[in-house]
């Protein structure tokens, strides 16, 4: 299992979700750590990895960013 980590914070959309979304083309599967700081990043994050069959965690920090822990 590979363990990869994008630190989209201070990236607008849809910066988060393109680097998301080539990430998981390269894994194919495994663990990919996702950091955002907008909700709007969260949730775009959140379903471009579910509608390629990714099972997502979700975690606010203190700072109110997210850490998304994508698991396929």
């Amino acid at each position: 299992m590979s363990q990869n980590i994008i630190d989209a914070r201070g990236l607008s959309c849809p910066e988060p979700a393109l680097r998301t979304r080539q990430a998981i083309g390269k894994i194919k599967s495994g663990t990919l750590e996702v950091l955002v700081d907008t909700v709007t990043a969260k949730d775009n994050v959140t379903r471009l990895a579910r509608n390629n069959g990714w099972q997502v965690t979700l975690e606010e920090k203190p700072d109110g960013s997210y850490r998304l822990v994508l698991k396929k």
